[in-house]
């Protein structure tokens, strides 16, 4: 045996470890540094949640153009794709998807606090489902079905029990239904329109935070957030400016550990370590805004991450099953 053979093993699972801690404190940080952006329902003096989003494409856009520029004078100690031009016929659909769900993922959790918001846009799961059958024609099975159906039995329990204890927004509600198909969606867009830029994560996500920059200014001109955009420019403290842009820059950091984590792991270790970060985010979110919930609370949550859990591994279960079916029969491998 390699005596060296154990202390590489440590080694691979720290590295893990690290990787996927980060991955949860990127993560958390960023929800709750949104929720503090976006204050509440009743915040009235900086009620841009269109502009806060736009503004952290825009800073994520400049992050990526930063470690482009690094990655051409040091390639040899930064890895980034240089930044071609802009394919913006074959990307806008994508973008207005993505546009689509970083708004309504804002504005439901303007609208919900950070304890409710995993379970109230927990249907993303459902609407793959559902749109991997109709767009992509892809057979779904009564296992897919059934953890679905746990699901939403545990998205209403959760809508129930919020409404049972007066805190339920039905606006922070139909935002979170809408981020669930809004990130599904783009899910799907983004696997079709990924080889317009070669494969390439990083140089997609720089365009589509540029284009998506250039979709919210109407936007934010329509539905009125012009004079809170006023306010914000001019009446903000420096304290504010640097949360928002440090929300940018964890927007960027999302991306980059959510990638790592899945190079270090697999993308069903991925899954389930986000579920399990859902659970640790909610309870931190009770006790950080000293917001007991009831059994039954809990329950709903416990019931949407078991269906979570469960569809994972149905999903995992059939594609070992077609990878087999696929596999040539009598091929004798030395791996």
């Amino acid at each position: 045996m390699d005596p060296s053979k154990p202390e590489k093993l440590t080694s691979k699972y720290v590295r893990i470890a690290i990787v996927v801690a980060t991955y949860w404190v990127v993560s958390i940080s960023m929800v709750f540094l949104n929720k503090k952006l976006l204050g509440g329902a009743s915040m009235e003096e900086n009620d841009a949640p269109l502009f806060v989003t736009a503004f952290q494409c825009f800073i994520t856009a400049i992050v990526c153009l930063v470690f482009s520029a690094l990655a051409y004078f040091s390639p040899r100690h930064i890895t980034f794709p240089q930044l071609g031009p802009l394919h913006k016929n074959k990307i806008l659909p994508l973008t207005i998807m993505f546009v689509s769900m970083m708004s309504m993922n804002n504005l439901c959790l303007k609208y919900v606090g950070v304890a409710f918001y995993y379970v109230g846009r927990s249907l993303t799961t459902v609407f793959n489902v559902i749109f991997t059958y109709f767009i992509l024609g892809e057979r779904t099975s009564g296992k897919t079905v059934f953890c679905c159906a746990v699901i939403i039995g545990g998205f209403w329990l959760g809508v129930d029990q919020e409404d049972a204890a007066g805190s339920l927004s039905v606006l922070g509600v139909i935002f979170g239904t809408l981020a669930s198909a809004s990130v599904s969606l783009n899910a799907i867009f983004t696997k079709k329109v990924l080889p317009a830029v070669d494969g390439s994560i990083w140089e997609l996500s720089y365009y589509n935070n540029v284009l998506a920059v250039i979709l919210f200014i109407p936007l934010i001109l329509v539905t009125g957030e012009a004079p809170a955009v006023y306010r914000i420019v001019t009446q903000s403290s420096h304290n504010y400016w640097g949360l928002l842009v440090l929300s940018g820059v964890f927007g960027f950091a999302i991306g980059f550990v959510t990638g790592l984590q899945i190079k270090v792991t697999s993308p069903l270790t991925h899954n389930i370590s986000g579920t399990a970060k859902a659970c640790f985010q909610t309870v931190i979110a009770t006790w950080w805004y000293s917001d007991p919930k009831s059994i039954l609370w809990w329950v709903s949550n416990w019931v949407v991450l078991g269906g979570t859990l469960a569809y994972t591994k149905v999903k995992q279960l059939q594609m070992k099953e077609n990878h087999n079916l696929n596999s040539v029969p009598g091929k004798f491998s030395m791996c």
